[in-house]
């Protein structure tokens, strides 16, 4: 399928992108034992890579360049050459960046600035004049033009997107931010203990590459690696840095207890209008399965299933992913269950997050907690 470009806003053919992969992953626990943070499934169909790469190309971004750092097989094997997302092309596309440093004895990784540095040459020879740089662990769908021609008709030398929150999720990290009543950033904080401000960074940054390349090298400089602490937040009382808000629906995946709830969140209509419709289609890779399948009598309540399913159980407030199967009697409460799960007759899951391939034997009862869901580990037989 190809994107459909919206008319409108500002020209983005001079725009680049990158987005960031080489974040920590700890936070999410079992989910990236095995893979990258960006390949992590979301949305019954998704991974989380599919949210940035759609919001790119539906604002006409054209090329985009992907900063890999660990377990990137699973990721290559389902971006490819980016044809879903209509970036298998002769001039820009998709560039997969890998991490050098990781092909060089003895040599310990220093943080996210170190893979920037590691593709220096793609960054130099991009024809575009103006870089977009984005992390795949924020769930929205922006249209990137309003806040580009916002960044060029105030001048800014960074504008950082963001979203005001009221409530802030727990176990979450945030990067939270200050601004003055024009929307200058005064002061940013990584993970405070205490939130000390309602706006957080969507971690959608937006600057000339050029400015970009002197961040970088004046950080490495002086043994700066962390992009967001160093390039930025370092930066704040030298250059001219503006956040410009977003005011649909955002989740940030910085949590189990985040990405469970950011799952069932989908549920709600309104949530899944502005996250699948609002600015443009999201993209994936297509797999060709028959629709889900539902025995009569059985109750599916409130619930988003993936083609390929095959429901005989009882499904309420949950999230199914290609190819589930839940047999006769099961239960299935409040859960978010990947691709090709199988739960067994009579079988009990409230509150559980199944990787793919689960096998949940007959009679089995599991329950965690709507904070602490349970994880079973991918191709766990239980």
């Amino acid at each position: 399928m190809t994107p459909v470009y919206k008319k409108g806003g500002a020209n983005m053919n001079n725009v680049m992108a990158i987005i960031n992969n080489a974040l920590d992953e700890s936070f999410l626990d079992k989910l990236t034992g095995h893979r990258s943070l960006a390949s992590v499934p979301f949305g019954a169909r998704y991974r989380l890579i599919d949210f940035p790469l759609s919001n790119m190309v539906n604002s006409g971004i054209t090329n985009v360049g992907l900063l890999l750092q660990t377990k990137y097989r699973s990721l290559m094997d389902h971006i490819g050459f980016g044809k879903a997302w209509d970036l298998d092309r002769k001039r820009n596309g998709l560039f997969i960046l890998p991490p050098a440093h990781i092909y060089q004895a003895n040599r310990a990784y220093k943080g996210d600035l170190q893979n920037f540095a590691s593709n220096i040459d793609y960054i130099k020879r991009s024809t575009q004049e103006y870089v977009i740089i984005g992390s795949p662990n924020v769930v929205a769908n922006i249209d990137y033009r309003d806040a580009f021609k916002y960044h060029i008709e105030n001048k800014n030398d960074i504008t950082i997107i963001y979203r005001e929150l009221d409530v802030f999720r727990r176990d979450t990290t945030y990067t939270v931010m200050n601004t003055d009543d024009n929307d200058r950033i005064i002061d940013m904080k990584v993970d405070p203990k205490k939130n000390y401000y309602k706006k957080i960074s969507m971690q959608r940054y937006i600057m000339k590459k050029d400015l970009l390349l002197d961040i970088i090298d004046d950080c490495i400089s002086k043994g700066e690696w962390d992009f967001v602490k160093n390039a930025i937040i370092g930066n704040l009382k030298n250059l001219k840095v503006y956040g410009y808000p977003f005011r649909s629906y955002a989740a940030v995946i910085n949590s189990i207890n985040g990405y469970y709830k950011s799952n069932l969140e989908l549920l709600k209509p309104n949530v899944w209008q502005d996250l699948f419709l609002k600015n443009g289609p999201i993209y994936t890779k297509p797999k060709d399965e028959a629709p889900t399948a539902y025995k009569n009598g059985v109750k599916a309540k409130n619930i988003l299933a993936a083609n390929g399913c095959s429901i005989k159980g009882d499904v309420k407030n949950s999230v199914l992913f290609r190819g589930v199967k839940v047999h006769p009697g099961a239960v299935v409460k409040n859960s978010v269950i990947m691709q090709k799960s199988e739960i067994g007759p009579n079988a009990y899951l409230e509150n559980v997050i199944l990787d793919k391939g689960v096998q949940i034997t007959a009679d089995k009862s599991l329950k965690g907690d709507t904070n602490l869901p349970m994880i079973i580990a991918k191709n766990t037989l239980v």
